[in-house]
């Protein structure tokens, strides 16, 4: 098989249905296979999927297992050459798979590759950017954001300053819509499990690097996305002490400082990344 379309999914039935409608329209013609790995799965979600989509693989859990571990399902199961690694929230076709594919068939050197992301108004989605600084989670998730010399840093970070209707090799981009050959995955070690939300995706990103992938925005390839900042809501203190997304992203942020403490930027002095 070539292709392994691999949906996370997390308590939205109705969001995923209309998914998977899409999926299913792209690859009529593919030599595809469709799985989805879902966390907390309800009563609602196993029916669905049971009379809806027998023919979809579905890995249901019991409890929330995080995006890292969901991913890790949609690699380890698979049986197509080229994962496409997709959020239960996006609008796929086929010539966005086609044109992934394309880019990681034609050179080897490239890792991962990841569509042109746009809202549902169709305005861009920014989701490539340079590797993160730990100043970056703070001015990305609270008021500080407002102030100038925060909105600079953030823009650099966003990568603002490059043209997004060209490719690009940023440091990583956002997990929500990435292709990558199986066998990469692998090597690479796949998604790092301890990262539960957020990070996960920069992660595997920085292990392309460090096993001298490349990784390609490619613009031709175009999805939508329904992306909403949930660990951004609100203000500072409410922020800091009630929003949960806040507090899972400081801690996966501190995981991944951790993690690559003292070790060198993978791209050398090709980066671009924060200061």
């Amino acid at each position: 098989m070539k292709y392994t379309i691999a949906v996370n999914s997390y308590q939205h039935p109705e969001m995923l249905a209309r998914c998977l409608r899409y999926i299913q329209d792209a690859i009529k013609d593919l030599d595809a296979e469709i799985i989805v790995a879902d966390s907390e799965t309800g009563e609602e979600t196993v029916m669905m999927m049971r009379e809806d989509f027998p023919e979809v693989r579905f890995f249901p859990n019991t409890r929330n297992i995080g995006m890292g571990a969901l991913a890790n399902i949609g690699l380890y199961e698979s049986f197509g050459e080229f994962i496409f690694f997709i959020n239960y929230d996006c609008i796929i076709n086929k010539e966005a798979i086609v044109h992934l594919v394309e880019r990681l068939e034609n050179d080897i050197t490239i890792g991962l590759t990841a569509p042109q992301v746009k809202n549902y108004d169709g305005t861009l989605q920014y989701t490539c950017f340079r590797f993160y600084h730990p100043l970056t989670v703070l001015y990305r998730r609270t008021p500080l954001g407002k102030f100038s010399f925060a909105k600079k840093h953030i823009d650099n970070f966003l990568m603002k300053d490059a043209d997004h209707n060209t490719s690009l090799e940023p440091d990583w981009v956002m997990g929500s819509a990435m292709m990558m050959r199986k066998k990469d995955g692998i090597t690479f070690g796949g998604f790092d499990s301890r990262f539960f939300m957020y990070f996960e995706d920069t992660d595997l990103c920085r292990k392309c690097w460090e096993n001298e992938k490349r990784v390609v925005y490619v613009p031709e390839a175009k999805i939508y996305h329904l992306h909403g900042k949930g660990s951004a809501r609100g203000g500072l203190i409410r922020s800091l002490l009630f929003n949960k997304l806040t507090w899972i992203h400081i801690i996966s942020a501190c995981k991944y400082f951790l993690k690559y403490y003292g070790k060198p930027n993978p791209r050398g002095k090709y980066s671009n990344s924060q200061k």
